[in-house]
């Protein structure tokens, strides 16, 4: 079955804008199937190239002679990181005859395929990011404990049962490790980085220490860091700053580290079943990693993310910031019967907030004081979010 995805009218709004489109995300998020269905509602007719194919890639042995011959046509390439010498090509054609659509690029994240891009096409291009199912495209027939256990990767998320999802998961998760991220440009043993994507797993939602980290796995502190901003960049790590502007108290500014989607999360901590999850010290943890992704994925781009925390107990589990100005906090709680706490309160009281919230997974809305506001995450995806 197919599911819709939200990016679908933005990317179509910048296919008629922009010569160039790069859809961006992790490997099995589903940029082959949007992209299938993007062809349908393209209005230049579209030709498909899929660089992991042979018979595709050696289509493009003289990339110019070949797309010279559709230079009427949409062409999209999809694992556009297979062939990083195309940028050059791509913008001689575009100055050469530059016109909307011309190229959709499909490409797993990586810090050098990304930064070739950008510079070989600056003024070229433009990026959106394909993430894994968000709840408001499956809520409607998928429950939300389903999502959150599995995840949103498209394969993982519909299989029938724990053991499919299982087989894919460590599928999944071994081919990143051995192939991927190298040929993404990550040149590190795979058994290391097995370790610290678990060490991670199991540190969800803590604040980042990277002497820690370095000291278990026996390498230096810069070399974890680098590791870290590379799994940043492949869009399986979220690392979530510490909120500090303006503010004249002693706080915690250290970032924290989230597994971006909870179904790799449960996998790599050994989490089998709900079952187990419900029974296991990281539920809390990761409830507020999963409530934050959604959230994530659903703002607007000047919208940043943040934490807020002092010394002294003040703590808001988000705080969405306009520029230097704190628009909202956000306590994420799992519990049906949600209440203040103190440190949210005075959170409230130290970033002057008047929109403020208390996100559940099921609970019904209802105001718990004049500024704060007790919602389910549907609820809020759907409804609050749009006020900002």
């Amino acid at each position: 079955m197919y599911i819709y995805r939200k990016i679908t009218p933005k990317v179509l709004d910048l296919i008629s804008y922009f010569p160039v489109v790069g859809i961006i995300g992790p490997r099995q998020v589903g940029k082959t199937t949007l992209a299938k269905e993007l062809m349908r509602e393209i209005t230049k007719k579209c030709i498909y190239i899929d660089l992991e194919l042979p018979e595709d890639f050696n289509k493009l042995n003289d990339p110019q002679i070949y797309l010279e011959q559709h230079e009427e046509k949409c062409v999209i390439l999809d694992e556009i990181q297979r062939m990083p010498n195309i940028f050059s090509v791509l913008r001689a054609l575009v100055d050469r005859r530059r016109e909307p659509g011309r190229f959709v690029i499909l490409g797993s994240a990586s810090p050098d395929l990304l930064k070739q891009s950008s510079e070989t096409l600056a003024g070229r291009i433009a990026y959106s990011e394909l993430s894994p199912f968000n709840l408001t495209e499956i809520y409607k027939d998928f429950s939300v404990i389903d999502h959150w256990f599995k995840g949103g990767f498209p394969e993982a998320f519909l299989s029938h049962n724990n053991h499919i999802f299982g087989l894919w998961m460590r599928n999944f998760v071994q081919t990143y490790l051995e192939r991927d991220l190298q040929m993404l440009g990550l040149s590190a043993d795979s058994i290391l980085m097995r370790r610290l994507w678990t060490m991670i797993a199991h540190y969800h939602g803590g604040i980042w220490n990277a002497s820690t980290f370095a000291k278990s796995l026996g390498i230096t502190v810069p070399t974890v860091n680098r590791y870290l901003n590379f799994l940043e960049a492949a869009f399986l790590v979220h690392r979530l700053d510490a909120h500090y502007f303006n503010i004249k108290k002693r706080l915690v500014k250290s970032p924290k580290i989230y597994i971006r989607d909870t179904g790799i999360l449960h996998y790599l901590a050994g989490i089998n079943n709900f079952e187990s999850l419900q029974g296991h010290p990281l539920i809390g943890n990761s409830w507020e990693g999963y409530a934050i992704e959604q959230i994530h994925q659903m703002l607007p781009s000047e919208i940043r993310l943040d934490y807020y925390r002092t010394h002294h107990g003040a703590e808001s589990d988000l705080v969405l910031t306009n520029g230097t100005e704190p628009m909202a906090c956000i306590e994420i709680k799992y519990s049906s019967q949600p209440k203040l706490s103190k440190g949210f309160q005075i959170a409230i009281d130290d970033l002057k907030t008047s929109k403020n919230f208390i996100i559940t997974p099921k609970s019904e809305t209802y105001l718990l004081s004049k500024t704060i506001l007790a919602c389910s995450l549907a609820d809020f995806l759907q409804k609050q979010l749009a006020a900002f």
